[in-house]
């Protein structure tokens, strides 16, 4: 793994010990003296974490994190501040100025490449969200996520096997966050896949007198509801071995026994917060994708996803011998209910279409909206006598059962369809779907609501 390391301390021996042991690492090493020369270092190198020295003459440590998390262009970088001071007070200062971890010198090896490693893959996956998430606002397709902090409570899984261990860091997160503690890892399981499994952070404590904490952290990492949520260890000082295991299967902090309060507390909000500011930016991006696909006012999917995946319908279809069926239709004279109700009636009568079309279709089948009151339905594994009454069916839905206008009036819509089907393995998504549309202006011209079917 490769990132640019920004160290920044005021003493040079301290900054050439970090520069030589993060360059045996193959890190890209970029330094600076003091707070000033930091800041500017951040706006120049853009690096992809930061090493800050506490304690330095002029701004110190503390509000050199406070600048750059306060910056929207800099605060998703991970800093970790460095101390000579072993006094959880100096750290909790650290961790609530924004600071994402601290190492307490002289440092030591395997604290220093796990905390930079963790922080470094949470930066790769937050860059390319803040790349997908930047790119769509600047087009005006979504909002950029916030920080991801709101009010700062998060849900919090609990797995310790001991009662007064767990009794005392239930105590200790419950005063910030909502808590469920677990006594054996079968129990966190059944939890995990439970119908409303939404959670912020894992925290297991690492005892091998109640069960195995390491199987149970690579079972986190496999199960989908788990996979990307962040996992705190507690975990015995002299027990280094289990923890550089633990950090290999992807857990993205830790803490030493005996647990201090503030330390813990401090933790356990830093993961949610930052958790939480992932997943508005994996939201962002979810919903974009969604809005590139689907049409806004329907929730059916539009002409882009119909062109792309009809294609790929087709040609699975030709390959394997499968049918595939397409029905094209619209609304008869949809202008006078627009003209004669207005334009919000007519929204209200294209979502209540898009609801029964949803209603008399498969999961499989593919349902867009290409035009103003255009449709059309690709039916995989359906032949065209299949699809025809599939369409006279959704004809009769909806002729046969008004649309309510807001004022209570009814209004009566009918549609015209043209059905077509695959021919063979030579046929074509535009020859395909020219067919349907022939019959659909056969349905109009033969006096509409109906459905005729177009041969090959």
């Amino acid at each position: 793994m490769t990132a640019r390391v920004l160290v920044v301390d005021d003493i040079v021996a301290n900054v050439r010990l970090l520069e030589a042991k993060l360059s045996a690492e193959y890190f890209d090493v970029v330094t600076a003296m003091n707070g000033l020369d930091a800041l500017e270092a951040v706006q120049r190198t853009k690096p992809d974490i930061i090493l800050l020295d506490v304690m330095m003459p002029g701004i110190d440590g503390i509000e050199v994190c406070k600048r750059i998390k306060a910056n929207p262009a800099t605060q998703h970088i991970p800093i970790v501040m460095v101390t000579a001071l072993d006094q959880p007070e100096d750290r909790i200062r650290g961790l609530e100025a924004g600071a994402d971890d601290f190492l307490t010198k002289p440092v030591n090896d395997i604290s220093l490449f796990c905390r930079i490693k963790s922080l470094v893959r949470l930066k790769m996956l937050t860059d390319e969200l803040r790349l997908r998430s930047g790119s769509d606002a600047s087009i005006g397709l979504i909002v950029r996520a916030s920080d991801g902090s709101g009010d700062g409570t998060g849900r919090v899984l609990v797995l310790d096997g001991r009662p007064s261990s767990s009794d005392r860091i239930k105590q200790i997160i419950a005063t910030r966050h909502q808590v469920e503690v677990f006594a054996n890892p079968q129990d966190l399981i059944t939890r995990l896949n439970a119908s409303d499994p939404s959670f912020d952070l894992v925290v297991v404590s690492i005892d091998e007198e109640y069960y195995d904490a390491l199987r149970l952290c690579s079972q986190l990492r496999s199960i989908e509801s788990s996979r990307q949520v962040p996992i705190l260890i507690v975990i015995d000082p002299d027990d280094q071995a289990r923890l550089l295991k633990a950090l290999d299967l992807g857990v993205n902090d830790y803490l030493m026994r005996p647990v201090d309060r503030q330390e813990l507390l401090a933790r356990v909000s830093t993961q949610v917060r930052r958790w939480r500011y992932t997943e508005q930016l994996r939201s962002s991006v979810r919903a974009t994708i969604e809005l590139a696909v689907t049409d806004s006012l329907t929730g059916l999917y539009n002409r882009r996803y119909l062109e792309s995946h009809l294609n790929h319908l087709v040609d699975v279809s030709a390959s394997h011998g499968k049918a595939l069926s397409v029905i094209a239709f619209d609304i008869d004279f949809f202008k006078i209910v627009n003209d004669t109700f207005g334009h919000d009636v007519g929204d209200r009568v294209l979502q209540e279409l898009a609801t029964r079309i949803k209603q008399l279709t498969r999961n499989i089948d593919i349902s867009c909206r290409v035009g103003g009151e255009e449709f059309v339905l690709a039916m995989p594994n359906t032949d065209i006598a299949a699809a025809e009454r599939i369409a006279e069916r959704l004809r009769r839905s909806i002729a046969t059962k008004p649309f309510e206008e807001v004022s209570g009036k009814n209004i009566n819509v009918t549609i015209s369809a043209g059905v077509a089907t695959l021919s063979g393995p030579e046929d074509k998504v535009e020859l395909l779907l020219k067919r349907a549309d022939l019959a659909l202006y056969q349905a109009k011209r033969e006096g509409r609501n109906r459905v005729i079917q177009q041969a090959a």
